[in-house]
């Protein structure tokens, strides 16, 4: 009885995760969506996504980044 149980329980979280996933799909096909359409309204939508990374970053790990690629920018003449 226990083998069934553990099987329902397996059942259910699979479950669970493909309607997380088909959700994430959709949320992605959105966020795609919203891409799109800043690009229709003249925005580039490569700088759209390196500005929302840089956003999910801590002020510190920023900070510490952006100095890095001025160092390494320097050391390589692009400045």
């Amino acid at each position: 009885m226990s083998e069934n149980v553990a099987a329902e329980q397996l059942r259910l979280f699979i479950e669970r995760v493909e309607r997380l996933e088909e959700e994430k799909k959709g949320i992605s096909d959105d966020i795609r969506d919203v891409y799109i359409e800043a690009k229709s309204q003249g925005f580039d939508s490569k700088t759209m996504r390196a500005i929302v990374r840089l956003r999910k970053m801590e002020k510190d790990a920023r900070d510490e980044m952006d100095a890095l690629l001025e160092t390494y920018r320097t050391a390589l003449g692009l400045v």
